[in-house]
């Protein structure tokens, strides 16, 4: 029997009831809230991330304000415009897409961000409020999203078995971290690991984050398993977004497998607005 594949749809529609009543009662407070996103260049992937949150941004009420920057600009160009952003109250939450262009310190570009408006959890102060497990901290969006869907879709990690492929810090590392909290066993693999095959074939759970075209492919899975996607490429010969995960194959295998696109990109956009909702909260506090 086929996989169930996992739509993000319905699990961002669910979390989306609550938003909606949020954003009411700050609009009756005469607060809109608003995300600030930058964007430099035009990779697929970040359009196609940009499209999900603006559309599920603006269905819940929540402002956007777009600043798309070419491959020429410099870094102290972007920091200028992330320190315009933060002193404008007007803007609650700042979404910047990386990577950044060769040459440039990501971390300084990054930690320019004000911790209160860090709604993807990429400065150095936010990283390490999360790692710390303080409450407050805003986690990486893609990261919570995986959680959500996993409770969703009513499929306990609790006791598990987990192997998260890919170790960055807006990805990997806080999903494994994630997966931690949920009372998962967690294993982290990356390019180095030897052998990859043998340790997802003995995860219940395996969550892929390399951004590389079929990181995952038949050989290593096995039956009974939850594949959660989060690669987004684009895939040149078929001219498609796609996944990490060879999909054709994994699912005559695996129990079920997260979709792409229409996987956990919906859920990080509403994951997303929560955070901006969060953030506008607190500074109307």
């Amino acid at each position: 029997m086929p996989a169930e594949v996992l739509k993000g749809a319905p699990v961002a529609e669910a979390l989306s009831e609550n938003l909606k009543i949020r954003v009411a009662a700050l609009s009756e407070r005469g607060v809109v809230p608003c995300l600030g996103m930058i964007r430099i260049g035009e990779r697929p992937g970040d359009l196609s991330y940009e499209r999900s949150a603006t559309r599920r941004c603006e269905a819940l009420g929540i402002a956007i304000e777009k600043h798309v920057l070419p491959a020429s600009v410099t870094q102290d160009e972007i920091i200028a415009l992330i320190r315009q952003m933060n002193s404008d109250r007007a803007i609650h939450g700042i979404l910047f897409f990386r990577p950044l262009p060769e040459g440039m310190d990501a971390r300084k570009v990054c930690d320019a961000i004000a911790p209160e408006k860090d709604v993807d959890g990429i400065t150095s102060r936010s990283m390490a409020a999360v790692y710390a497990g303080e409450e407050h901290a805003f986690f990486p969006c893609t990261a919570q999203a995986v959680i959500e869907m996993l409770r969703y879709y009513d499929i306990p990690v609790c006791g598990k078995r987990a192997v998260v492929i890919g170790r960055s810090l807006v990805t990997g590392r806080p999903a494994a971290l994630l997966l931690l909290r949920e009372h998962a066993t967690v294993t982290v693999c990356h390019t180095r690991t030897a052998d990859l095959g043998a340790l997802t074939r003995e995860a219940d759970v395996i969550v892929t984050a390399t951004g590389h075209i079929n990181t995952v492919t038949a050989g290593h899975l096995r039956p009974g398993q939850i594949v959660i996607d989060i690669g987004i490429n684009y895939d040149e010969v078929r001219q498609k977004l796609c996944g990490d995960v060879d999909h054709d194959a994994a699912e005559q295998i695996v129990d079920s497998i997260s979709a792409v696109p229409g996987g956990i990109g919906a859920v990080t956009s509403t994951i997303l607005a929560s955070h901006v909702v969060e953030a506008a909260e607190a500074m109307t506090e």
